[in-house]
């Protein structure tokens, strides 16, 4: 089969649903696909590599990004900014790599719109009392920020309906098989297969 741009899958979930336990196993079963590493102006927490979790950089280098058009999308949470380095993404789509952004649902959007070929996939708590139970359960911020990532996670939810695929992480294993499905079938969609069509249409005309 004729070599094609990697996939780009947008994959997101309210803070504490499990995203990094399903995502995590999957990436490492799948050489092909990789994490982008977003460039974020917090700082970082305690065992988190720079490079590696975020790139950690002031809010003047982000700004630097934003005018020199150098993000995908980028967005302002709980008083920080994050955003996606778009030639990291362009150079690994690039070599056939399937890179996923873990981003929140505002940069989604931007991405939605920016990217029609993006494959959005969104993490669903099987209850709302069940999320914020876990994220009680950290006991790792203020009650000031565990308000906020709360108020945030009321207005994610209402906004899972704009992706194109739903995961409710009721079950780890079952969740990280239906990740499995979500991509594959992602694969097989005609906007995906586009150029592949294209090419063997300029063939047969030769």
């Amino acid at each position: 089969m004729m070599n094609k741009p990697g996939m780009l899958v947008v994959y997101s979930g309210p803070s504490g649903v499990g995203k990094g336990t399903i995502l995590g196993p999957f990436l490492n079963d799948h050489p092909n696909a990789v994490l982008s590493v977003s460039v974020t102006t917090r700082q970082p927490r305690p065992g988190e590599i720079d490079g590696v979790h975020y790139s950690f950089i002031t809010k003047d280098e982000f700004q630097h990004l934003i005018d020199t058009d150098g993000l995908l999308e980028y967005a302002q949470y709980s008083g920080n900014y994050y955003g996606t380095p778009k030639a990291a993404v362009d150079k690994m789509r690039a070599q056939g790599k399937d890179v996923f952004l873990e981003i929140e649902v505002q940069g989604a959007m931007k991405i939605k719109k920016s990217c029609p070929e993006a494959v959005l996939v969104f993490i669903l708590p099987p209850t709302y009392e069940s999320l914020k139970e876990r994220l009680l359960c950290r006991g790792t911020e203020t009650k000031e920020i565990m308000e906020a990532r709360l108020n945030t996670a009321k207005f994610e939810l209402a906004q899972a309906k704009e992706y194109d695929y739903i995961i409710i992480n009721d079950d780890v294993g079952r969740a990280r098989k239906q990740l499995c499905a979500v991509v594959e079938a992602a694969k097989c969609e005609t906007r995906y297969m586009l150029e592949y069509i294209e090419k063997l249409v300029n063939l047969t005309e030769k």
